[in-house]
């Protein structure tokens, strides 16, 4: 995987523009990975439902929970299929809104200084191989684009603790640190 930090893109990334950000605060260092996860409807796979929410196209009729969330306005930078498809809503130069209410070491707004990376799943179901090597590939190319990352990465259970639980307890970190390392 290979990042163009001109243009924010991952090359070979499907791109899936979302309307869903902003400008991050001017001189932001970006040095922050934030995993998430998200299915929709919740515990089913497979669709492409999780962009269009991500694309505010969500059908508030095609199931009742979309009724709760179809107005709301929430983004990611890339998404994770099971399949291991790789999709990309918002340049990682560009302010996602992934984490609302967030704190990071003392830092809160994670959004001004992260990037969002969804995993399609639960908090509860263990996530696909496939998923696990495209993160750890994806996290090797975001820290040779951005070093200030080094090894900063979080769920988003850890920085907005009480309010939310992804990716939970089917995401095997060490799973990840082991994939992780296999590409180095």
């Amino acid at each position: 995987m290979k990042i163009n930090t001109s243009t924010g893109l991952l090359e070979n990334a499907s791109q899936c523009p979302s309307p869903n950000k902003d400008n991050r605060p001017k001189n932001t260092v970006i040095d922050l990975i934030v995993i998430h996860s998200i299915s929709l409807p919740p515990g089913q796979y497979g669709s492409d439902e999780i962009e269009q929410f991500f694309q505010n196209k969500l059908d508030r009729e095609a199931h009742p929970y979309f009724e709760e969330i179809h107005t709301m306005q929430v983004s990611s930078h890339i998404l994770i299929k099971r399949t291991g498809e790789v999709i990309q809503f918002v340049p990682f130069h560009e302010r996602a809104w992934h984490a609302g209410q967030s704190c990071f070491q003392g830092r809160e707004r994670c959004n001004d200084f992260s990037i969002g990376i969804e995993l399609e799943g639960t908090d509860t179901d263990p996530f696909e191989e496939a998923q696990y090597a495209q993160l750890a590939q994806l996290i090797s190319a975001l820290q040779q684009a951005y070093p200030e990352i080094s090894g900063n990465i979080t769920g988003h259970c850890d920085i907005s603790p009480g309010r939310k639980k992804d990716p939970g307890t089917g995401f095997d970190w060490e799973r990840l640190n082991e994939r992780f390392r296999s590409t180095h």
